[in-house]
């Protein structure tokens, strides 16, 4: 008997759980996170809000530029991440079956990166006017950018709004979409989130138009890769 097949010297082997983890899609990680994030936030008393939250003092004033990506992970309620948590669930998966697991983490980072530069856009052009250390975070950029993105692909689509009345894909985003442009042109209430959903659109829209923008995450296969969904 070799020493590999006593038991005592065998390799410990991952459980059940573990193996599936190792096949979780990037939509699913992303649920997972957003949803761990806001678990240990709530242990926390809100440590992990005061010091990811996005504002414009923080992120542009203070060179907290990391806030631009940390913002995206941090929800006020439970309300407020379940809508998103529901939206990504749905929606996710279509946007990453065309664009592929690397492509569409970049696309979902970047549309929340797009929310927090759009919101500071109108900041700095008096488009909207607010406190700059008004708080601005959750995972609502990042997913009007996958919104806008499934209804590109899918836009004939049956979507419930509101679980009961029946809309295609495309009017669904065209009318959200509507809100918040009507919102922010009112200056409504939350305005500054509204500008940053716009934002997380509008990147959404350019990178699944032109979805080789995102090539640089697939550099080893070349840079060569285009495509049209």
């Amino acid at each position: 008997m070799g020493i590999y097949d006593r038991d005592y010297y065998r390799q410990p082997t991952r459980g059940p759980m573990f193996s599936s983890m190792r096949f979780w899609s990037v939509n699913s990680w992303l649920i997972a996170v957003n949803v761990a994030v806001f678990v240990l936030d709530q242990i926390t008393g809100g440590e992990l809000t005061l010091l990811g939250y996005f504002s414009v003092t923080k992120a542009i004033f203070g060179f907290e530029i990391w806030r631009f990506i940390t913002l995206q992970f941090l929800h006020v309620g439970v309300q407020h991440i379940l809508f998103n948590m529901i939206a990504l669930f749905f929606f996710g998966p279509l946007v990453e079956q065309v664009l592929g697991a690397r492509r569409y983490l970049a696309f979902y980072l970047l549309s929340g990166v797009a929310s927090g530069a759009f919101y500071v856009l109108l900041w700095a052009t008096n488009i909207l006017v607010y406190d700059p250390h008004t708080p601005l975070m959750g995972a609502s950029g990042s997913i009007f950018g996958v919104l806008i993105a499934a209804a590109m692909i899918a836009p004939n689509v049956t979507v419930m709004l509101d679980f009961f009345i029946p809309m295609k894909l495309r009017t669904l985003a065209w009318v959200l979409l509507g809100i918040a442009v009507f919102t922010v042109v009112r200056n409504g209430p939350n305005a500054g989130g509204e500008a940053a959903h716009i934002g997380g659109a509008i990147a959404g829209y350019c990178m699944i138009q032109f979805p080789w923008l995102l090539n640089w995450t697939n550099y080893r296969r070349g840079p060569w890769i285009r495509y049209r969904p």
